[in-house]
C-alpha cells in the first residue's frame, strides 16, 4: 500500500521522557525521526520531559510517533492523554499498553487465555519479608529471576543462582519498583518475535534468535556492545518458528494490542516449550534494535517500517464525526 507522506500531515515524534530508559528512547526516536524525514514527512522532535503535551494541539500535530519506551511513554498514561488531546499515535491504546507495561499483570491474562508463561510469584511491597523472600526459591526453583514488573531494557533484573542472593536481588528490584516479580527460569534459547497490525489482521514477522556473551543479555550487552549475535532467518525448525507466531500473535491479541509490539520468550531446551516473557508495545528503533532487524528480513525497509506505523497511528475513542 502505498502512503503519501503530505496525508499523515505534521507529525511528533516523542522521545525521551522521564522514565529509566530515557537514554534508549532518545536513541530510537533520533531514528525514527531521521527515517520519517528522509521520506517527506512534515516530522518533528518532541519531549515530554522538556515540554507539556498540551503544546501538541496548540502546535497542530496531526498525529504522534510514540518513541518512549518504559513509564510515562509505554505504559498507558500518555496514551491516556492523547486520547483526551484527540491527537492519534502509533502502537496500543490505554490499557493493553497499561497492562503489557506490567508484567504481572500480563502474566494473569496470559495464563487465563491458556497460554504458556513461566511460573511467578509476586512480591507486593508489604510482602517482602526476609523469610518470604528466602522462601520463594522453595517454590519456584534455582536458578530463578527477580525483576521489576514495570521496567523493561533488562533494567533491575537479577539471575538467582542460591538462597543467599535473594535478598539483594529483591533490594535492587525494588529500587524501580514498589512491587517485585519473581518467576522461574527457562534454561534454554532466547527467541524474540514482532507483530503487525491489529485484531483478525495482526501478522508476526520472523523470529530472531538471540546468542548472547555467556547468556547475559542484559542492558548494557542489549545497547551498546556488539558481542550479541541476532539470527534471522532463526535457524528454528519451520515448525518451530510457526508455533512461535502462533503463540505471539495469540498474546498480542489477548492482551488487546495494536498498531506493532514484540513479544520476548524462551524456549525450554529439555523439551523445545517455547514460554512468553513479556510483551513490548512500544519497542526500541535503535540500530541494535530488533523489530527494524525481523522486518528487514520479511523485506521491509526501517523508512517503510516507519512510515508504515505512522500512518495506522489511531485513537482508541475517535471523536465524533464533525467534532
Amino acid at each position: 500500500m502505498k502512503i503519501d507522506p503530505k496525508t499523515l500531515g505534521k507529525v511528533a515524534v516523542l522521545m525521551g521522557g522521564t522514565s529509566a530508559e530515557r537514554e534508549i528512547s532518545l536513541m530510537s526516536g533520533t531514528g525514527v525521526l531521521k527515517a520519517l524525514q528522509s521520506q517527506g514527512v512534515d516530522a518533528h522532535a518532541f519531549d515530554p520531559a522538556e515540554r507539556a503535551l498540551d503544546e501538541l494541539k496548540r502546535d497542530g500535530f496531526a498525529r504522534c510517533f510514540i518513541a518512549l519506551h518504559g513509564r510515562h511513554g509505554e505504559d498507558g498514561t500518555v496514551q491516556g492523554a492523547l486520547e483526551l488531546l484527540g491527537i492519534p499515535y502509533t502502537g496500543s491504546g490505554v490499557m493493553a499498553s497499561a497492562i503489557a507495561m506490567d508484567k504481572v499483570m500480563t502474566k494473569r491474562v496470559w495464563i487465563a487465555e491458556g497460554l504458556p508463561t513461566p511460573r511467578y510469584a509476586w512480591l507486593a511491597p508489604d510482602d517482602q519479608a526476609r523469610e518470604r523472600v528466602r522462601a520463594v526459591p522453595d517454590d519456584l526453583g534455582l536458578p530463578l529471576i527477580v525483576k521489576p514488573p514495570r521496567e523493561g531494557s533488562s533494567i533491575g533484573v537479577t539471575k538467582v543462582l542460591g538462597y543467599s542472593q535473594m535478598q539483594e536481588a529483591v533490594a535492587l528490584s525494588a529500587r524501580y519498583d514498589p512491587d517485585v516479580l519473581c518467576e522461574e527460569f527457562i534454561e534454554g534459547e532466547e527467541v524474540t518475535c514482532p507483530v503487525l497490525g491489529e485484531g483478525s489482521t495482526a501478522q508476526a514477522l520472523p523470529v530472531i534468535r538471540i546468542v548472547a556473551p555467556e547468556g547475559a543479555y542484559d542492558y548494557q550487552n542489549k545497547y551498546f556492545t556488539d558481542d550479541v549475535h541476532y539470527l534471522v532467518p532463526s535457524g528454528l525448525p519451520e515448525a518451530e518458528e510457526r508455533e512461535i507466531q502462533r503463540i505471539v500473535v495469540a498474546a498480542y491479541r489477548a492482551l488487546g494490542c495494536r498498531g506493532w509490539g514484540r513479544a520476548d520468550l524462551m524456549i525450554r531446551a529439555s523439551d523445545r516449550k517455547p514460554f512468553l516473557l513479556e510483551m513490548n508495545t512500544s519497542p526500541g528503533m535503535t540500530g541494535h534494535s530488533l523489530v527494524p532487524m525481523s522486518a528487514k528480513a520479511a523485506g521491509i525497509s526501517y523508512e517503510q517500517l516507519c512510515l508504515q506505523l505512522v500512518a495506522a497511528a489511531s485513537l482508541d475513542s475517535p471523536p465524533p464525526a464533525g467534532a
